[in-house]
């Protein structure tokens, strides 16, 4: 079942990111900010899809953190995560989000840029593996790139998404090729259809918290 999602060299990723998505950075901080909120003490984190494990790095130095797992289908990933992180607490593994064989361990479950590589059916799939390594009122973090309502809505998020990355660095033909990968290579849905689908996999609480360019950030409670 592996998927290969990233269009970026792995040894190039960290760098290549910041000129394709907006605010990245801050959605770190977002996500730090609503786990400080819970004030947890001692507690186990998942972090699905977990690239060159930058989650790992921001919430180690925040958080009193038991646990972390940090999980990606790439082993290159893995193998570069592993590389900027030695820590006893994070264990990095290379496994496919729709095969977590975990039942009710985790108090925080954390996907960035990871749900809108699935197609629907896959989407379910992935979220339910999530949810079950849950324990009961966990909490649930995404964060992933959604489609407009409209067409005319498509178009025009789009051609702001493409300003952004040559205003950042990118070549009209890199943001061009970068562009032309939605509906290709990733299938985002509605921000609507996004929390129907957890509800449908079981989340009680499901709320949208932050909202960028197209990028959403949803927040959901087993």
């Amino acid at each position: 079942m592996k998927q290969n999602s990233t269009p970026f060299v792995v040894a190039e990723y960290d760098r290549q990111i910041k000129k394709a998505l907006p605010f990245y950075e801050e959605i770190f901080q977002q996500i730090v900010d609503i786990v400080a909120l819970l004030d947890l003490k001692s507690f186990k984190w998942l972090d699905v899809g977990c690239g060159t494990g930058k989650m790992a790095r921001t919430a180690l130095g925040i958080f009193e953190i038991e646990k972390m797992l940090c999980i990606d289908v790439e082993q290159e990933m893995i193998n570069r995560a592993e590389s900027f992180c030695d820590n006893e607490k994070v264990e990095f593994l290379q496994c496919d989000i729709r095969e977590l064989p975990y039942q009710k361990i985790f108090d925080v479950v954390t996907a960035i840029q990871v749900n809108h590589y699935f197609k629907k059916a896959e989407r379910m799939a992935a979220i339910k593996k999530c949810y079950s390594a849950l324990k009961d009122d966990g909490i649930y973090i995404s964060f992933e790139n959604f489609a407009p309502d409209s067409e005319e809505g498509v178009g025009l998020y789009l051609e702001r998404w493409r300003q952004f990355q040559i205003a950042n660095g990118k070549t009209k033909e890199e943001a061009d090729s970068y562009i032309e990968r939605y509906g290709r290579d990733y299938f985002p849905v509605t921000i609507s259809e996004s929390t129907r689908l957890l509800k449908d996999c079981g989340f009680r609480v499901v709320d949208i918290f932050w909202v960028s360019y197209m990028q959403v950030g949803i927040l959901a409670r087993k």
